[in-house]
């Protein structure tokens, strides 16, 4: 089977992927209060902007394992699944720091802020592994290549 790079307009990956981090946001901002609380769309606009760190830089991480690493891995289905959950962790684990530094960087104290960072960072990998599965799961309800088909 030869393995086609996966290529998406810019367009479409912001306007996918931005779409999502409102609806994260929102959610997020509606179970802290909902939208009658004062300054409901501030904290909309903040918990937006960090919900881009797993919906945009995940598309990315995605995006390197498809395009870069997963032509270099023997095509069995065993090393490139176990490449691609490592890869996942990995990817969290940076997407969580992104998330934690930029919310700092804000002024906001992250919720887990009294974990130990290797705790932190654990809870980051194999939350966005939880996400990613998640997403290929709908990818292969929807008959579309995904991590479970071994198509995508």
């Amino acid at each position: 089977m030869t393995l086609q790079p996966y290529r998406e307009p810019l367009r479409v990956t912001l306007l996918r992927t931005g779409a999502i981090a409102l609806g994260v946001g929102a959610a997020l901002v509606w179970r802290w209060g909902g939208p009658l609380t004062p300054g409901f769309y501030g904290r909309w606009f903040v918990a937006s902007l960090l919900a881009l760190w797993p919906t945009l830089g995940g598309h990315f991480v995605e995006l390197w394992y498809l395009n870069r690493l997963r032509p270099r891995l023997r095509s069995g289905r065993p090393a490139q699944s176990a490449a691609r959950v490592g890869v996942w962790f990995v990817g969290g684990v940076m997407l969580a720091l992104c998330m934690e530094l930029s919310a700092r960087a804000l002024g906001l104290t992250p919720r887990l802020g009294s974990m130990s960072w290797p705790a932190r960072a654990s809870v980051g990998g194999i939350a966005f592994i939880g996400i990613e599965l998640v997403v290929h799961l709908a990818l292969q309800l929807g008959g579309r290549p995904s991590f479970y088909n071994g198509r995508g």
